[in-house]
């Protein structure tokens, strides 16, 4: 265990909970990514990277459908990866490193992976830096390997659709926060701040995110298939859609 948290169950629970009330298919792409995933081995131990891992929510979920799967986790959050450390122990690879700067891939304990999963965390990114980090990861890849990512990715074709589900989506969630049933994104963080062991790196994560994350940046699933087309992968498609969210696969 992590000498920083000794509830980490709790903080676990309570991080799934706040991302349940925002997201609530969330573990439908879950289960569709690491589908994929399974389609694509090919017999051996899998070697997966959980990138923009978090508190390793998919880490879990793939220990649990893989159980002897070896996994790299990658995030820049102090705070997250703490609960991740401690979480985990020596099951995941654990790794500091910032998605924003090309060298990032430099502090991969493995040369080529499986699969690459991430959900609901490279919005954070600007268009021309996802195209280039789509790129790096083609290169960490094993031929034949798949790159899937969930997150905001709208359908072009259905714009008015799409806001009128947003709009119902964001009515039901308010109502969940004002009820009290569960922690809003910033109520979950300031219970973090008020943690002792969890504190000193919700400060850090302050100092490394001074406004906070980049503007939210949601194109549709027609831009990410096409930078994935221009990034290498042989295939691009979409495994999962659930309204204005969708999972893009990749695969070199």
């Amino acid at each position: 265990m992590s000498p920083y948290i000794s509830n980490v169950a709790a903080w676990q629970e309570s991080w799934d909970r706040q991302q349940e009330a925002y997201l609530p298919d969330r573990e439908h792409r879950f289960t569709a990514m690491l589908d994929a995933v399974e389609a694509v081995l090919d017999g051996g131990r899998p070697r997966l990277l959980d990138l923009a891992g978090g508190t390793g929510t998919i880490s879990a979920r793939a220990l649990r459908r893989f159980p002897d799967a070896e996994i790299t986790l990658v995030d820049l959050d102090p705070a997250l990866l703490a609960i991740a450390r401690s979480t985990f122990g020596d099951r995941v690879t654990v790794v500091e490193a910032d998605l924003g700067q090309p060298e990032w891939t430099a502090a991969l304990p493995a040369r080529e992976y499986d699969a690459v999963l991430t959900a609901t965390a490279l919005h954070w990114l600007p268009g021309e830096r996802l195209a280039r980090l789509y790129a790096e990861l083609h290169g960490v890849l094993r031929p034949g390997g798949i790159l899937l990512n969930a997150d905001h990715m709208p359908d072009d074709a259905l714009p008015e659709l799409t806001k009128r589900l947003l709009d119902s989506a964001r009515t039901r969630r308010e109502a969940r926060y004002a009820s009290g049933a569960v922690l809003s994104w910033s109520d979950w963080w300031e219970r973090a701040a008020a943690d002792p062991a969890l504190a000193p790196l919700v400060e850090r994560r302050r100092e490394i995110y001074p406004t906070g994350h980049s503007p939210e940046w949601n194109p549709p699933a027609s831009w990410h298939l096409a930078a994935l087309t221009d990034a290498g992968f042989t295939e691009a498609g979409v495994v999962w859609r659930g309204g204005a969210d969708a999972a893009v696969a990749g695969v070199r």
